[in-house]
């Protein structure tokens, strides 16, 4: 059950980093309230926490690199649902690509 917790653990912090990200993107392309800011600054302080809170966090270059694989597979999640814009089959094969090389980065056998 370790493992089913660090990828629920790495998708939460993934929506926090987008979250943060998003919001002053649609303040600064989108002409939406600068107000928007104040969320985003809260979002990707959550997402600094969230990423203490994965296991191997001595490894924190790990950790990083396996995130990214998550990232990329959110990211595409995004897109479809709050951006309205279907995947392509590349989009998908390249987030299963990602996700695979979470996978091994962070559930490999490892000597301690």
């Amino acid at each position: 059950m370790p493992e089913l917790k660090t990828v629920i653990l790495f998708f939460i912090t993934a929506l926090a980093e987008i979250i943060g990200c998003y919001l002053p993107y649609l303040w600064l392309r989108e002409g939406k309230s600068i107000l928007l800011l104040i969320p985003a600054a809260l979002s990707l302080g959550i997402f600094a926490w969230l990423l203490t809170l994965h296991p191997a966090a001595a490894a924190a270059g790990r950790v990083y690199a396996a995130y990214g694989g998550v990232y990329i597979c959110m990211a595409i999640l995004w897109l479809w649902a709050i951006e309205g814009i279907r995947p392509s089959t590349w989009d998908i094969l390249g987030s299963s690509v990602a996700l695979l090389g979470m996978a091994i980065i962070m559930f490999a056998p490892r000597a301690t």
